[in-house]
């Protein structure tokens, strides 16, 4: 069984930053991708970036120049620095891995930190 312990959210004013993490713990080998998703209310949930295991990094174009995602693979663990927030950045933060684990290839989603922007 693989988990996901995510942190960093809270309230910000237009302009600020947070700094989300997202730590895996369990049962695997390895991971291959890693990223963070978010739904604002009444909206689908859609990719905000995610991370390979080798670092290649993808980012939805909203938040391109203003966030920045990174993994420490000895920890397990993703980042994403959000900077130059807005109002439309409030949204519940939702990491996501691909582990591999003796279960086979696994898709775990962390329970979500809430981002609020205030304008």
């Amino acid at each position: 069984q693989v988990q996901l312990m995510e942190s960093g959210g809270g309230l910000v004013q237009a302009g600020g930053s947070l700094r989300l993490s997202c730590a895996a713990s369990g049962t695997f080998f390895f991971i291959n991708a890693m990223g963070w998703y978010r739904q604002a209310p009444g909206k689908q949930r859609e990719l905000v970036a995610d991370v390979t295991s080798g670092g290649t990094t993808n980012y939805t174009d909203s938040v391109k120049g203003r966030f920045t995602i990174s993994r420490d693979n000895a920890k397990n663990t993703v980042y994403l620095q959000m900077d130059s927030l807005k109002p439309e950045d409030t949204a519940v933060y939702y990491c996501k891995a691909d582990p591999f684990s003796p279960e086979g290839y696994l898709i775990v989603w962390g329970q979500g930190t809430t981002v609020t922007v205030s304008s």
